[in-house]
């Protein structure tokens, strides 16, 4: 009768620990965020990014990093815009290990978790690129943030995205340093995959702009998210056809008469392709 009663209790001490051990592992997926990636690199200060430069925000969520700024839009579980500087001496070619995605700890509301992109066929698709960031390991380790991903076809990722991305490191090699503002279309009636609903752009917008003088040179494309052999300038577009997709002010700070004049155009004189 003792043994049985012994037995008994262990079962349910057993059954104890296997529960707080499913409890533990569950909570340690789904709210543990690791803040690996924020510590100050002495080596390397912030790259700030002037206010001139800075769009408006439809949501109020401006997530500061240090070499690069994000809107984030919490119902689409993604950034409406991320901004950094490109400057000649950010591309180096030092190898970086690539780490692991984890939620961003600015965002109150937690940005969207990159299991949701898990077996959705989407990849992971950065918006400020990590290969714009391979100057020091912090700066690398900082895109891995889930904020600055958007759901891309891996066509189109690796394809025509990629394409415009070292088309901007061209031009930040031949000027000396560029400003690029970049993010998906949100809008209603997009698909979404995993548990938090993350909404996959049809459309995504790169606008590019640098200073020469005393004026500020502007080119923006807008192009569908899908793979083709089309060439980039296919898919230049004015600024204001982007603010109307997006709502959003991209040069907000500047003079409105400047603004006008650099937003209703294509100035494709002032970039070398």
């Amino acid at each position: 009768m003792v043994r049985a009663k012994s037995r008994d209790k262990n079962r349910k001490i057993y059954t104890v620990l296997i529960l707080c051990c499913i409890i533990g592992f569950w909570a340690f997926e789904n709210f543990y965020t690791p803040d690996t990636y924020s510590a100050e690199d002495n080596n390397n200060p912030k790259t700030a990014i002037p206010n001139i430069y800075l769009p408006s925000s439809t949501t109020g969520v401006l997530i500061e990093h240090n070499h690069f700024m994000l809107s984030y839009n919490e119902p689409f579980e993604q950034a409406e815009w991320v901004a950094y500087i490109l400057k000649k001496e950010h591309l180096t070619r030092d190898d970086r290990k690539r780490p692991y995605f984890i939620e961003d700890p600015k965002i109150r509301t937690k940005s969207a978790d990159w299991r949701n992109y898990r077996g959705s066929g989407y990849d992971r698709g950065h918006l400020c690129p990590a290969g714009d960031r391979r100057f020091s390991e912090q700066a690398y380790n900082e895109t891995f943030y889930t904020s600055n991903i958007s759901p891309q076809n891996n066509d189109f990722n690796s394809g025509i995205w990629n394409r415009l991305e070292m088309q901007v490191r061209q031009w930040s090699k031949r000027y000396g340093e560029v400003f690029v503002v970049t993010g998906g279309i949100l809008e209603d009636g997009l698909l979404e995959i995993g548990e938090e609903d993350v909404d996959v752009p049809n459309y995504y917008y790169k606008i590019i702009s640098r200073r020469d003088g005393k004026n500020l040179k502007v080119i923006a494309f807008l192009m569908p998210a899908k793979e083709t052999n089309q060439p980039l300038r296919k898919f230049l577009v004015p600024v204001d056809e982007i603010e109307e997709r997006t709502q959003i002010d991209f040069f907000e700070h500047l003079d409105t008469e400047m603004e006008l004049d650099l937003e209703k155009g294509i100035a494709t004189k002032d970039w070398k392709f």
